[in-house]
Parts: structure tokens; C-alpha cells; sequence
């Protein structure tokens, strides 16, 4: 079984570079049996406050919110750092026997990058459906972050762009 890893589709990522993705992601869910969804959010401290001057995703803020219908019986994966890999979604890709998984998501240069490279790492396939993907930073960033995933995770696993 190949699971589906939706990342970050939230209302606070959501812009002119972005809007056409949770349209996207919300019809592609239907195509996979088992899908999880990350939620960001910025904790109270964190560095992303500290080193980054960012201040955004708050506990109870609009930002959080996802920008899509979820389908029912997606997995939602809460995180505050940029990557979902943790032993709890391994063990469950485990108990899935899925040894590969595809990525969608906002933002292609960070944590669809960070997440994809972590399965990597742990001896997952990742692969990134490149057009499903975008960074609120714009298109230009997003297609240097594909490039650079083709050199980590090899030309193979990065799809569709």
C-alpha cells in the first residue's frame, strides 16, 4: 500500500503561489486508500519565534485551519518543527507495510523537503508529486526545491513538474 502525506495545507500558507493546491490535494486524497495530513503550529517558544522572528500559527489562529476538505478517515499529524517523521507516523507506515510514500504539499523548500529527506533516511521511498506542491514563497523557490530533492532523493522520486 502506498499512503498519501499531505503537507501543510493550511489557510496560513495559502496565497498567490499557493492557492491552487488545496483544490488539487483535495481531489488527489480520493485517490489513495490511506492518507495523512500534517498540521503545523508554532509553539510557545519556539525557534521559529526566537531565531526567525516568526510568529505566525498560534494556538486557536485561523492560520491552522485546513484550506481543503479532508476526506473521511484522514490521519492528521500535528507537528512544531518542519518535518512529521517521528517513530509514531514510522510505526504506523510500518503497520501499513508501506515502504513508500507520496508527497504532497506546501512548502516545497522546507517541509515537504525536510519530510521527504527524513523518509529518505530511514529507508522510505518518498516520492514528490512536484505539481501538487508549491511554496508561499513563490514559484521560482519551489522549482529550485524540486531540483534539489531530485539530488536527495534521486530524479526518480520527484514527479510531475
Amino acid at each position: 500500500m502506498i499512503p498519501l502525506l499531505i503537507v501543510d495545507v493550511q489557510r496560513g500558507f495559502i496565497n498567490e503561489h499557493t492557492a491552487h493546491i488545496p483544490k488539487l490535494v483535495e481531489r488527489l486524497q480520493h485517490e489513495y486508500e490511506y492518507v495523512f495530513a500534517t498540521q503545523f503550529y508554532n509553539e510557545t517558544p519556539s525557534n521559529y519565534r526566537r531565531l526567525l522572528n516568526w510568529h505566525r500559527f498560534s494556538e486557536n489562529s485561523d492560520d491552522l485551519e485546513f484550506a481543503f476538505n479532508l476526506k473521511e478517515g484522514v490521519q492528521i499529524i500535528k507537528k512544531s518543527i518542519y518535518t512529521c517523521v517521528s517513530p509514531s507516523f514510522l510505526f504506523q507506515l510500518e503497520e501499513l507495510n508501506a515502504r513508500e510514500v507520496h508527497i504532497v504539499g506546501i512548502d516545497t523548500d522546507i517541509c515537504v523537503t525536510k519530510s521527504a529527506v527524513d523518509l529518505f533516511e530511514v529507508g522510505k521511498t518518498p516520492v514528490v508529486l512536484g505539481g501538487y506542491c508549491a511554496s508561499h514563497a513563490g514559484n521560482d523557490i519551489h522549482l529550485a526545491a524540486l531540483r534539489i530533492l531530485e539530488r536527495y532523493i534521486g530524479i526518480n522520486q520527484v514527479k510531475g513538474y
